[in-house]
Order: C-alpha cells, then structure tokens, then sequence
C-alpha cells in the first residue's frame, strides 16, 4: 500500500509539476506582444463579487491588514466581500475604519474567533500566531453555508496584481480539486535545516499556506471538518505539536490526499523567509504577484531584490487611502450619500458646511493599548487630539500624567507610519501601554478639531475625563488630585466641570513648578503668565486668578461670554460641537453647552497647568488673514445660537445676549 501511494505521490508530482510549467507559460504569454491589455485581463465577469477571507487578532495584524486591503483595492476592478475572522480589538478597529473608509462596492462581514477557539484550542502550536494561525482550518463552519469559494489571505500578503486573477484559477480546478496553494519555498519540509529537524509529513517541499484557494461547497461535501481533525490527531500523536500552525496540518492532510490540491504557480505566494527559493518563481520582479513577508523578521528579510520588495509594501503603507473611493466602472454601488449634493456651492461658507459632513478615515488604538481600571470608580482619562507638528509634546505629558490618555492624531497615512515609527523608538511611549492613538486620517481644507476631540472622546474608557490640549503639561501628581477632588466634591452624583486654571509660559525652557507656591512665586517674577491674559482674556478671566491664588477650597464661578476653561467632567458630557472647524470658538461653544445644560463650574484651588510655547498653528493664521473666514466664523455662530434655543429654549436666551453686549 505504501509503494501503492508513493506511486501515485509521483504520478500526482509530474501532474502538478506540468500544470504549473503551463500555468507559468500562459501567465507570461499574457504579458508579451502588442495584446497585453486584453490578454492579462482575468477570466472573470465584469461585476462578479469576489469574495476574500483573512483571519486577524490584535492591533498589530489590524495594521497590517489595512497595507493588504489597500494594495488590493490599488488593482481591483471588481465588487470585494471581505470576511474577517477577529478578536474583539481587530473587530473594534476594523469595523471602525471601514464604516468610515466608505469604499464602494466593498462588504464587510465579522466573525467572532471566540467561537471557533473551541475548535481548535486541543490542538498544540508552537508557531508566534498562537491559537489564531490554527483558525483557517474551521472556515468551512465559520463562514456562512451559501458561500461557494473563498480567497483567503495571511495578514502579511501585499498584491501587486489585480486579484481577480487568482479569483480566475478557480476555473482551472479539477472536479475533484478542493484547495490552491502555492508550494513551500524554503526546505523546512524536507528535513534538512538542522540536526534532527522533524517537520510534519508533507508532499515534496509541501505546499505554504499564505495564501489559499477553497472550494468551501466541495470541502463540505467531501467532510473537510472530520478530515482534517482526524488528520491532526494522527499525527500529534507523535508529532505532539505543530510548528506551522494550520500549515502542517494543511500539508499532512495533503499528503494522504494530493488529488485534492490544484498547485498555483508560485508568484502567487512570493515567499520572502529566510532560506526560500522566492527568486525562482521569477525571472523578472515584474512577474511577481502577491510578495509574502512570512519571517519574522519582516521588513529585513535576506533577499537580492528585497529593496524592490520594500518599496513597494511602503507604497501601499503610506498610500492615501482616501484615493481608493473612487467608483468602480460600470459596476453599481449601494449607499452613496447625497449630503454633499443638498449643498450649495455658491454660499460663501461652502467649505466649512462641507468640512461638517466630510467623513474621514478612522483607525482607532492605532498601537498596543491595555487599559486595566483602577479599583476605585473614580478614574480619568486625559483627553486631547494633536496633529503631527505637536507629536514632540507627548513624552512630556507622558511624564507629567501617569494615567490614562486618550488622543486623536489628525494624520495622513505617511504621517501615521512616521508616528509609529516614533512612539515605538521613544523609550517613554513604547513602555506606555495606557494611551489610546486614534488616527483620524486629512481630508479637506480645515484641521476638524472638534471632530477630533469628539472621536477621543468617545473612547475614553473611564468615567470620568479631564479635556485639555496637547500642548499644556499637567502639573505633577495632577492625575491623583483629580481622582480625590472627583470624590470630595462628588462628580458621580452632581453636574459639576472642574475647572484646571491654566497658565503659559513663553519659555521654551522651562523649570516646570512642583507646587502651587512655586508657581505663584514664577507668576510674580513674570516667568509664567495666566494663559492668554495678554490676547485673549476673557477665554479664562472668569476663573478668577486672583482668588485663586490664596483658595484653599474649591469655588464656584458663573459662566461669562467666550469662557473656554479645561475641565474635568463625567464621560457622558455633551460633545463639541463639529460645524466648529480650524480656529476659532471650538472649546467656547462646548462650554456654553455644559452650561446650558446647568453644569457648576467649580475651580479647583490646588490644581493647574502650563501651556508651552510653540510655532501659531495654519488655521490662526488663516484667521487673522481672511476676512472671509471671519465672516463665516460669525455666521456659524448665529446658527449654533440658533440651534441652543431651539434646543434649551428660554434658557439658552443669556447667550444671545451676552453676545450683543459684547
């Protein structure tokens, strides 16, 4: 029986080895004489929905997923349904970017991995990906019944072609073919990296499982789910654990069953470990298809034309995203919002009603976050938002707030890969685990603050916030005198916004206070100044500097026009208002808002912070330029007045009037 099988190995082997000389031949053929256009497009309807699945745990594989979206939607020329496979992080994140990514003719579907641990948490791994690179295996149960064929993907995979491609080979499977793979270009299957190396049984060098072709209606039919686990529990029974995850069971199952597996031609599955044949399966590096970082290493992998290779995964990494909106042709799509019709574009305000309805890209918790609540109900995130001229304030209030932060970055994709770069360099922000980075990805003309501090709002996961700008540092041991003053002056149970007086030095240097009296003594020396006292005073005059200077318990103070203090507030407080874009009466409104809905504004008589100096930001000085700009500022300020006292009535009637006084 064994000579038996061995045989039809070898009969199978020159039957894969043929297939893949005639694949190879006819990819190339497609690409020479004057017909190239025509002779590369896939056999593939016009509008046929491709369908791609990806299994993705954590934030680093959400990133990561994002690179290979985008390098397939650069190709693509067909409608895509993406099935996702997650933890609840990646759910979190990606549900979050591609409700806002609003890309036509794409579909999103969620399937909670937790569900499908069971199936395959018997089974031991030794490989990095952990219980999440044995999940392919059950896809035939997770994925929904009336799904035929899926593509599916590691999150390491960059396209360089359009996929509808490889969608194409389906057609070429044999009516007893189940699965497509590529083979395995390194030598791990055959036995010889080291002394007493034993992988788990494989056909030839075995095949990797990177990317994959499933025929999800034949492998139910033929009882892939008994097969496979069947398959494992044979071997571990003197393997006693994989070291490939899904791939070495992919592979044993494989070897007993090879009529089963149709062998892709390997620049579908470019291979880029250590130690592979990757440069075989090209002879120029335009042949290529799909590039695999499948090592460890990554980025610095061994390889002649890996330079080539890295460019092109930074192309699709710093990619604008917002440049893969664009409608598919001739192929309809569904949920094309009209808000932007309903405009109009001779209001010479345009641009700011626009930038209210513009949707921009969001990546929530960009980088590792791991919160772990305090034992007390009383904890405060600090929130800000920030835009890349305002990254180099982040250590220093790392070291000034040890609690947790939430911040939204207004970036563009090179940015973002910029700021990753940076946090995970700096010694401070890589140990930080606490701090939410939420990337809300430049569109339009004006940095949409409001929006900005809304979104760190959001994910603000204590219960209590403390709102401020990225550009004050808290004065020490801030975080523990909010969490006491939070319970004296009982914030659980009252409407209360505690204020934190601000301060400004024009230092850049500056030997920050440890106290409040040494900070009235640098007052009185004129190295610290109340914030704005000299541009804009009546933002903070209600503060009351002077009472506070010799306050020993917290004070009331009652609301005045443009008061715009940083308070301290329950989560569940209104948010800013969005119309508010760029410079100009962005906190002001927010704070009349509290107020109109009867919040105290209690000054805290042992607390503050310092704003730094730095460079005037564009947006200030489009206001002090444009006359335009100030006429729209007013306009959008008589209808926010307009919308309080539709939505306050005669309560909202003060702030009209403290308007017309000024």
């Amino acid at each position: 029986r064994v000579r038996e099988m061995e045989e039809e190995n070898q009969q199978l082997r020159l039957q894969l080895s043929q297939s893949q000389v005639a694949n190879t031949a006819e990819e190339r053929s497609t690409q020479k004489g004057n017909h190239t256009t025509c002779a590369r497009r896939p056999m593939v309807e016009k509008c046929e929905l491709i369908h791609v699945a990806c299994v993705c745990a954590g934030h680093n594989a959400s990133r990561d997923v994002v690179t290979l979206v985008k390098s397939i939607l650069f190709h693509r020329r067909n409608p895509l349904h993406f099935h996702f496979i997650t933890d609840a992080v990646a759910h979190q994140i990606l549900s979050s970017l591609f409700q806002s990514w609003m890309v036509p003719s794409v579909q999103v579907s969620f399937y909670d991995a937790e569900e499908l641990k069971s199936e395959v948490a018997w089974i031991p791994n030794k490989h990095y990906s952990g219980i999440y690179g044995l999940m392919k295996l059950p896809l035939t149960k997770a994925l929904p019944s009336d799904l035929t064929k899926v593509i599916v993907l590691d999150t390491d995979i960059t396209f360089a072609t359009d996929i509808a491609e490889l969608w194409a080979i389906f057609r070429k499977f044999t009516d007893k073919q189940v699965i497509g793979l590529v083979e395995n270009q390194s030598d791990w299957y055959l036995g010889n990296l080291w002394k007493n190396h034993k992988p788990w049984p494989a056909l030839g060098r075995g095949f990797n499982t990177g990317v994959i072709l499933l025929l999800l209606e034949r492998l139910r039919r033929i009882g892939w789910e008994q097969m496979w686990r069947l398959t494992a529990e044979r071997e571990l029974m003197s393997m006693l654990s994989t070291s490939l995850a899904d791939q070495d069971i992919f592979n044993a199952f494989i070897k007993q069953n090879p009529v089963l597996v149709h062998q892709l031609p390997c620049f579908w599955n470019v291979q880029l470990s250590d130690h592979t044949r990757s440069e075989q399966c090209y002879t120029e590096v335009s042949d290529l298809k799909v590039i695999h970082w499948n090592s460890p290493k990554k980025l610095r992998v061994k390889n002649k034309h890996v330079e080539f290779f890295r460019n092109l995964y930074l192309t699709f990494l710093e990619y604008d995203g917002n440049l893969l909106r664009r409608e598919l042709f001739g192929c309809p799509s569904q949920g094309k919002s009209h808000a932007l019709e309903d405009l109009d574009e001779d209001d010479q305000c345009y641009d700011f009603r626009r930038e209210r309805i513009t949707v921009h890209r969001l990546h929530l918790y960009f980088l590792q976050y791991e919160y772990v609540p305090t034992d007390e109900s009383v904890d405060i995130t600090l929130v800000a938002q920030l835009s890349m001229d305002r990254l180099q304030m982040l250590e220093a209030i790392c070291n000034h707030w040890e609690g947790p932060i939430s911040l939204a970055l207004y970036m563009s994709d090179a940015e973002a890969q910029q700021f990753l770069r940076y946090a995970q360099a700096s010694d401070v922000l890589k140990h930080r685990k606490n701090i939410g980075y939420h990337i809300v990805y430049k569109e339009g003309q004006f940095y949409p603050v409001n929006l900005l501090r809304n979104i760190a709002l959001r994910q603000a996961n204590t219960p209590y916030v403390f709102l401020t700008d990225v550009d004050f540092l808290p004065m020490y041991d801030l975080y523990d005198y909010l969490r006491k003053s939070i319970v004296q002056l009982d914030l659980a149970h009252t409407k209360k916004a505690l204020v934190v007086p601000a301060f400004e030095t024009l230092r850049y240097r500056l030997s920050f206070p440890k106290s409040k009296a040494e900070l009235l003594s640098m007052l009185d020396m004129g190295t610290l100044y109340t914030f704005r006292y000299h541009v804009w005073t009546k933002g903070h005059a209600p503060t009351n500097y002077a009472k506070w200077r010799t306050a020993t318990t917290a004070y009331k103070v009652e609301w005045e026009a443009d008061f715009e203090p940083y308070v301290v507030v329950r989560r569940d407080c209104p948010e800013y208002d969005q119309r508010f874009v760029g410079f100009g009466w962005n906190k002001v409104s927010h704070i009349m808002e509290l107020d109109a809905q009867e919040y105290d504004f209690v000054v805290l008589p042992n607390a503050f912070m310092i704003h730094m100096p730095h460079a005037p930001s564009f947006d200030i000085s489009k206001f002090r330029s444009s006359s335009s700009y100030r006429h729209c500022l007013t306009t959008l300020k008589e209808e926010f007045h307009q919308d309080l006292s539709r939505k306050y009535g005669a309560a909202a009637l003060k702030y009209l009037t403290a308007e017309r006084n000024i």
